[in-house]
């Protein structure tokens, strides 16, 4: 049973179209991996199954809900692609807590573990703005997962880590999977792609091929 569902989508700016027709069919439980280089479609691609832009034509279905018509966004979805904004003036921990706050489905322990987990310090008073690129890509994806999303939507995830972070986030991944979530990890870098997913695409000219 599909748990994400790309019906015959297209998305079209100015005449270009940057999404062409794609239909997907993707399972509850499992990571999925995305290759293309930039430019390819692969970010305009996961904003639209986040809901973050719609399309201009045909649909797209989570857990059997279209999107834009019953739900305006996936109900539990965790997402980073491209830079993700924090708050600069604030150190880690009180960002994950801001963020928290909306649904206020966890507390101050599963932050700090979430943290940790990530290899952050949640006692780092320092504030994001001072934060090197790696600990920002770090924040960036323990407010993917920290709320045990059923839905985790990952754009160059290992982008700006060194290599012990780059095989800390695997293991989460894992772990995540493991628990039920699905993955989705756009990357140009094949071994990101290679050592985790469960299917992979290639997404050329907005097209998106199994490979």
């Amino acid at each position: 049973m599909s748990y994400i569902e790309l019906k015959n989508v297209s998305k079209v700016v100015k005449d270009f179209k940057i999404i062409d027709n794609v239909s997907l069919s993707l399972e509850k439980g499992k990571i999925y991996g995305f290759l293309g280089s930039n430019g390819s479609g692969k970010t305009m691609l996961f904003r639209t199954i986040a809901g973050l832009i719609r399309p201009t034509s045909g649909e797209v279905l989570i857990n059997n809900k279209v999107l834009g018509k019953e739900i305006d966004f996936p109900e539990s979805c965790g997402i980073t692609i491209e830079n993700t904004e924090f708050w600069n003036d604030q150190a880690g921990f009180d960002n994950l807590k801001n963020i928290a706050s909306i649904k206020n489905i966890i507390d101050d322990k599963t932050i700090t573990k979430s943290m940790e987990r990530m290899g952050l310090n949640p006692q780092d008073k320092r504030k994001f703005r001072k934060y090197s690129l790696g600990m920002k890509q770090k924040l960036a994806l323990v407010q993917a997962f920290m709320e045990s999303q059923d839905l985790i939507i990952l754009d160059e995830p290992t982008n700006s880590l060194d290599e012990e972070s780059k095989v800390k986030v695997r293991s989460i991944l894992k772990e995540e999977r493991n628990r039920g979530a699905t993955i989705l990890i756009a990357s140009h870098i094949s071994e990101d792609i290679e050592q985790l997913v469960d299917k992979k695409f290639k997404v050329d000219l907005g097209r998106v091929y199994e490979v």
